[in-house]
């Protein structure tokens, strides 16, 4: 997955019908509660708090499905699956979750542009 591919923002147009000020607030939130539960999961997997970091993806999922990020939605859905085995693959976690958090911090600087497009719009 290379930087800026995992993004299709057409749901998010499609339900903002026009109105840059949603599109801003939902970029807003986004780019707040995103690089937070990415930290927890990144916390939690270096502690091997396996419950907590497939709470954390769980959460983190329908965010990206949002912003089109199926990917990385995926690959989140993957990261919690691991971490609910029980006795998960902290190498193969580790690896997909550094992965999907390099593509999502990507995103997250497009998204930033996006966003101040849109505010100079309003």
């Amino acid at each position: 997955m290379a930087d800026n591919q995992d993004l299709d923002l057409t749901f998010l147009y499609e339900i903002a019908d026009g109105s840059n000020e949603f599109i801003v607030e939902s970029i807003d939130m986004f780019m707040q509660q995103s690089p937070e539960l990415l930290h927890l999961i990144d916390t939690a997997i270096t502690a091997g708090d396996w419950p907590a970091a497939a709470s954390s993806a769980h959460k983190l999922k329908p965010n990206l499905g949002f912003f089109g990020m199926l990917d990385s939605q995926s690959a989140m859905q993957e990261i919690e699956h691991l971490a609910k085995t029980g006795d998960p693959d902290v190498h193969l976690i580790t690896t997909k979750f550094n992965e999907v958090r390099s593509v999502i911090t990507g995103n997250l600087r497009k998204l930033q542009q996006i966003k101040t497009e849109a505010a100079s719009q309003l």
